[in-house]
């Protein structure tokens, strides 16, 4: 009987004044007991101590410092260093549950697919949400290959860089699907990125302008 197939998984982790979180993050990768993975953090910019948790944390960790650039250069940083056969992503700020990683893993082996994603639980304050469907970086695990038949993330938004590429991915046919399950623990809290850039907000309108535009380009109808 031929041995289960074990490949790499890299773990993309962009950490922005992270410090507070960045281990309790770390630690969810380590407990999904799974080898080989790596995780790359990529401190951007940070000035609270970011870079010394990732480097103290054992296993090791590969660590990208660079200046201050957003969440689209973090993620495309790291995924350039990524080895690995299967791309996953985590925000700093977040945790996986204990069986993420492995639900994902053989549900995109066994159906053939590009990109599985899976359920998250907001906490925070006391408080967690039910489980809901929600096609986030940190939700989802897709082939390397694939990712880059979509290509980069962009790095003129401050929020919504993840949509943009999902967007991307959809008209590019990637295929994906949901789990039923939740793979993803979704801190909230007074510095998350969403909330601490309100005025950002139109980034997402700028997310949605870009699609329809090319939808028109190519004479889609709803364009």
């Amino acid at each position: 009987m031929p041995e289960p197939r074990t490949p790499l998984v890299s773990v993309v982790i962009p950490a922005y004044n992270a410090a507070a979180y960045l281990e309790d993050a770390l630690g969810s990768v380590a407990a999904q007991g799974y080898e080989p993975i790596e995780a790359i953090v990529v401190d951007d910019g940070s000035s609270d101590g970011t870079c010394e948790v990732a480097r103290c944390f054992q296993p090791p960790v590969t660590l990208i410092a660079q200046a201050h650039a957003g969440p689209g250069a973090a993620r495309n940083a790291g995924v350039a260093a990524a080895r690995g056969e299967f791309l996953a992503f985590l925000d700093a700020d977040d945790l996986w549950t204990a069986s993420s990683l492995a639900l994902r893993l053989t549900a995109l082996e066994q159906r053939g697919l590009d990109l599985i994603y899976g359920q998250a639980i907001e906490f925070g304050g006391g408080m967690a949400s039910p489980p809901q469907a929600a096609l986030l970086a940190g939700t989802a695990l897709l082939r390397t290959a694939s990712f880059h038949r979509v290509g980069w993330f962009r790095t003129d938004l401050r929020v919504g860089e993840f949509i943009d590429w999902c967007a991307r991915a959809r008209e590019a046919g990637l295929r994906m699907e949901a789990l039923a399950e939740a793979v993803l623990r979704r801190r909230i809290h007074g510095s998350n990125l969403g909330v601490r850039e309100r005025e950002a907000r139109a980034d997402y309108l700028e997310v949605v302008r870009a699609a329809l535009e090319r939808r028109r380009r190519e004479g889609k109808p709803g364009a």
